[in-house]
């Protein structure tokens, strides 16, 4: 039997994926090139934008073409999925299965949660480690608390476990994900965890996704600031400028908040790679708020935001509000930000070139450093191999280099 996993959302949607590999593997399925030589067709999806959402109808007709010239094929959704989508989908697919049990796929009465679903990992040198998964923030805009649930930590001895025999294989970058990372909390607190991780034998490198501002602590920054494993990268979600706007999402912190929280960060971490998620058109942002995240992202100057279209989700308290921003001005909005955080990044970039760096290759004619700037290699390198890296350009998305060696050297200054 052979399978094919298409796969749309976040890093947990990846991980999760990797989770139903090793399930299917180990109940002796081989991976399928693409759609026309599976047996099982697994669909891995995302509610949280309408975008994903439309893109997976559209798959679904094309499943469904498929069936009818091979109708043994089996089809299956699972992912972040909210019960309207499920409804519409219903007829779709021969099973819907909720991502807290897809060890289910083979096993209809295991009962295991997600979370202790083992790994096949997709890369040979880079790992995502789940160590929590659900959301209690309940954002007015955000489905996370209705698709995956309420919080749930992995238990430290889970984690320390899986991460010392991956180093053990030879990994060389641990990114640990939470749907709020920061959060985590089981016999020790996220800032202790890290320690933890960060003494365990070994070189390799660790980051970790995403943080909500209001957990953002000053511990978290002292421990970032003095175990050098932990890489000078944070992705800290803002979504907007306006402190009326943060308060109709209930983002739970001000924009004074989060600016102090990005001083701290950078005058404990110069030089820090910092990126975020911001949401335009938000129901009921007029033209002058709009103009307070306008003057944040040219305040705060980020490395990389991911920019978002306000689009309304069932369940979700904004739902009930009037999505009263125009699509047109919505993207008007998108291409403002856009342009202001591509002269920031450029000159975040700039700074980078002539300057020797160790960076982590990715594939022959990439790597990244380690704050998770990618690198654009003018020769090819070893993949999973730490090498020192001269940089002799920068653009807005990355930076262009050249490996001086491609053998692993613990003594390169990090960046």
């Amino acid at each position: 039997m052979r399978y094919h996993i298409i796969t749309y959302g976040c890093q947990m949607n990846k991980s999760d994926s990797e989770k139903i590999i090793s399930i299917l593997e180990n109940n002796n399925y081989k991976s399928a090139l693409d759609i026309n030589g599976a047996d099982l067709v697994i669909v891995n999806m995302c509610s949280v934008r309408q975008s994903a959402v439309n893109r997976v109808y559209g798959l679904s007709k094309k499943l469904t073409d498929i069936q009818k010239n091979k109708p043994e094929i089996q089809t299956i959704l699972t992912g972040c999925i909210l019960e309207k989508d499920r409804k519409k989908m219903k007829n779709k697919f021969d099973r819907i299965i909720n991502i807290q049990d897809i060890n289910d796929i083979i096993s209809p009465t295991s009962g295991k949660h997600c979370l202790s679903v083992p790994h096949i990992y997709s890369s040979p040198f880079s790992a995502y480690v789940p160590i929590m998964t659900g959301c209690n923030n309940f954002c007015s805009y955000c489905v996370v608390p209705y698709t995956r649930g309420r919080e749930r930590s992995r238990p430290v001895s889970k984690i320390i476990s899986e991460i010392k025999r991956i180093v053990k294989k030879g990994y060389l970058e641990i990114i640990l994900l939470g749907q709020n990372v920061n959060s985590y909390k089981d016999s020790q607190s996220f800032p202790e965890l890290l320690k933890t991780i960060n003494d365990i034998p070994g070189k390799f490198w660790i980051s970790f996704l995403t943080s909500h501002p209001k957990d953002f602590s000053d511990e978290l920054i002292e421990v970032m600031t003095n175990f050098p494993k932990i890489c000078p990268y944070i992705h800290l979600a803002v979504q907007s400028g306006d402190n009326q706007i943060l308060e109709k999402m209930n983002r739970n912190y001000t924009i004074e908040q989060y600016k102090k929280i990005i001083l701290k960060i950078r005058k404990k971490i110069p030089g820090i790679n910092i990126s975020t998620d911001i949401i335009v058109g938000f129901p009921g942002e007029t033209k002058k708020q709009f103009a307070h995240t306008k003057k944040l992202m040219k305040k705060i100057k980020f490395d990389m935001a991911y920019i978002a279209q306000y689009s309304p989700r069932p369940k979700t308290k904004a739902f009930t509000l009037k999505d009263d921003v125009s699509s047109k001005e919505k993207k008007r909005r998108n291409k403002v930000l856009n342009k202001i955080l591509k002269k920031t990044a450029l000159r975040n970039n700039q700074k980078y070139i002539g300057r020797k760096i160790e960076a982590l290759v990715i594939n022959p004619k990439e790597a990244k450093t380690k704050s998770f700037k990618k690198i654009t290699l003018e020769k090819t390198a070893t993949p999973g191999t730490f090498i020192s890296c001269q940089i002799t350009n920068a653009h807005a998305w990355g930076l262009v280099g050249h490996s001086l060696d491609t053998t692993q050297n613990h003594n390169i200054d990090s960046d």
